[in-house]
């Protein structure tokens, strides 16, 4: 899981931001919100314009470089901090998958496709690095690199991506490590349901419909099942149209389309179980999800209802809101709610002397504001 970000010089972020997951508390109540002293399930919070969407392309930045992945590289155009006199935005990412081993990967780029520097740490020992700043030295201490190229006027792209696609790597511990982190960032997805409804990472494109993949993975009448579940009382119907399958409301007399007579909620209730679909799948479920702006149609109760969701998958999940009336304990844990300023994000733990206990109302507590900056 990721336990640790820190970003500088990138979009609003001039200073260096450090995002902490590791830092937990011991709360006994919801434990699956936390896994071996890392925070699983989070929910951010902050005012419109603190940077939460930036945070969140911050993050997925190094999907652009290791992995063929989708990513949507228009939001990365306006790369770097517009007040800041560096030249390059500095990216640290720290991920634990077991009880004991940390890998630190950091990385330097002047824009979203050009690397400075970067380095590969497990347990604190450097197995991959170089920094065009300073030197053309390459190390690689991966069993199996011995025989690469080592040239960097020949490397043009990340050493990650460059391992993976010409080394055959020996069995050694540092092998299933490395196995672990390819698999975690190959696993990232993050998505939107505001206007633009797109994605990044996960998949190497966007393929078709999202109607059209429920339907040919035989779970229309599970979605149908979601809706109702989710107090959206209908019943759905298979339809052809435009010379593709998609999804129609079953009024009895009239067969609708889902697009012409679903609402703005509905539409994202749509998009969200169609991911929903590939985190609660068996094979190459997501990693990590990140889900900007995720209720921002939603009803309180549906809101709820969707985190209750995500709690049970196994991957890692952000989520952001405004919707304070999800800061409760009775869904995560004050270690999980975290509060974004200008300058730093911090857990609601993090953020008060207080005790927090399991009956505390958190959300009135944050509108007393004990939570301070």
């Amino acid at each position: 899981m990721l336990s640790y970000f820190s970003v500088k010089n990138f979009k609003n972020f001039k200073d260096e931001y450090v995002f902490d997951l590791s830092e937990v508390r011991e709360f006994q109540f919801n434990p699956e919100s936390v896994e071996n002293g890392v925070v699983k399930k989070s929910i951010i919070y902050g005012y419109n314009g603190i940077g939460k969407s930036n945070l969140a392309l911050a993050i997925f930045d190094i999907v652009l470089h290791t992995t063929d992945n989708f990513k949507p590289f228009e939001d990365y155009f306006n790369y770097l901090n517009a007040e800041s006199t560096g030249d390059i935005a500095e990216f640290e990412y720290r991920f634990k998958f077991d009880n004991e081993t940390i890998v630190k990967y950091r990385y330097g780029k002047k824009n979203f496709e050009s690397l400075v520097y970067e380095e590969f740490i497990i347990n604190g020992s450097s197995v991959v690095s170089y920094d065009r700043r300073h030197s053309d030295e390459v190390i690689l201490l991966i069993p199996g690199t011995e025989t690469l190229q080592t040239d960097l006027n020949l490397i043009n792209i990340s050493l990650i991506k460059y391992i993976r696609s010409n080394a055959v790597l020996i069995d050694s511990d540092i092998k299933d490590v490395w196995t672990k982190f390819l698999s975690f960032i190959d696993g990232m997805l993050l998505f939107w349901s505001l206007d633009k409804r797109s994605f990044s990472g996960y998949k190497t494109k966007a393929e078709g419909n999202i109607f059209d993949d429920i339907i040919k993975s035989n779970h229309l009448k599970e979605f149908e099942y979601f809706l109702n579940e989710s107090g959206i009382e209908c019943k759905l119907a298979e339809i052809n149209e435009n010379g593709e399958k998609s999804i129609a409301f079953d009024f009895g007399t009239r067969i609708i389309p889902f697009t012409s007579a679903a609402s703005a909620g509905t539409r994202s209730l749509a998009l969200f179980y169609y991911w929903l679909l590939k985190i609660q799948s068996e094979e190459n479920a997501p990693k990590f999800v990140f889900i900007d702006e995720f209720d921002a149609f939603y009803h309180l109760d549906l809101s709820r209802f969707i985190v209750e969701k995500l709690k049970k998958s196994p991957c890692q999940v952000i989520l952001t809101t405004h919707n304070t009336g999800l800061m409760t304990n009775k869904l995560l844990r004050p270690d999980c709610y975290f509060l974004m300023f200008k300058n730093r994000i911090k857990s609601l733990s993090q953020l008060t002397s207080r005790d927090i206990r399991e009956g505390h109302n958190i959300e009135k507590m944050y509108r007393a504001e004990v939570f301070n900056e």
